[in-house]
């Protein structure tokens, strides 16, 4: 496996899959020596991502949402086409919306890029409206997109701000449409998040919406997670690479949900 940053987020998937790992097993499932493995978990340990045990590791509890410098690299090339994909739905003068996560922070650089919308120099081709301090810090510098960023409670894990000032701001604003990350999303339970606070930050904003774009890779369809965001019945366009499968995309579909395959 290639250096030690793919390692640890590898390990890191592995803890959140397993709730804990030993040596000898994540060593052979990654290929490496054991000596390599406990190096990696003693420096994860070192920057209180997991907690270290007899023979392994198991997850540390400020861990349970990887922050994002672990999960960007993971279907990394399938989340930039999704981004180019939902970019091209945004017309020029729109009000968007972006929630926090490794997909929305590719569809904000993808917007921030588009030719058509920065040829026009310093006047505002695109309103972005977000709770996310990553994708603000990379869009403040952008001199045709106006930004708003709510307020709220930083969560280090996502880089997003929830809680009720972030809600607040909300409530006083309209959006065009509103590109919705997610951690899993299904016909059943539809868009959810494993943390309950990222999920009401990312309702308010779907709620503000004419029309409400889910992005998520193909390993997210068909899952759920702890706290629901809002049903399927309210998402109007679910942007996905192509390793989802016609099973999973037509159910999207017959829900009534239109489903790009980037």
């Amino acid at each position: 496996m290639a250096g030690p940053q793919a390692r640890w987020s590898a390990l890191l998937e592995m803890l959140t899959r397993d709730g804990r790992i030993e040596v000898e097993a994540a060593a052979e499932e990654l290929g490496v020596s054991a000596a390599t493995i406990r190096r990696d978990l003693d420096e994860l340990a070192r920057q209180q991502m997991v907690t270290r045990t007899h023979g392994g590791a198991a997850l540390n509890a400020i861990a349970y949402d990887l922050p994002l410098r672990y999960k960007a690299a993971r279907n990394a090339p399938e989340k930039e086409r999704i981004a180019h994909a939902a970019a091209e739905l945004v017309k020029a003068g729109a009000v968007v919306g972006l929630n926090g996560g490794t997909t929305t922070t590719e569809v904000a650089r993808a917007l921030a890029t588009r030719a058509d919308l920065s040829s026009g120099g310093a006047e505002t081709a695109v309103t972005v409206v977000t709770n996310a301090l990553n994708i603000a810090n990379e869009l403040v510098v952008r001199r045709h997109v106006k930004l708003v960023v709510t307020g709220g409670v930083a969560r280090p894990a996502s880089y997003e701000l929830i809680g009720p000032l972030a809600t607040e701001l909300l409530a006083e604003i309209a959006l065009d449409l509103v590109f919705i990350g997610v951690d899993a999303i299904d016909v059943a339970h539809g868009a959810t998040a494993h943390h309950e606070g990222e999920a009401s930050i990312n309702r308010a904003l779907a709620r503000r919406a004419e029309r409400v774009v889910a992005v998520a890779d193909s390993s997210k369809l068909g899952q759920r997670a702890f706290a629901r965001i809002c049903p399927v019945e309210e998402i109007d366009v679910l942007v996905t690479d192509k390793a989802a499968s016609d099973e999973l995309t037509k159910s999207f579909m017959a829900a009534g949900v239109e489903v790009i395959r980037a």
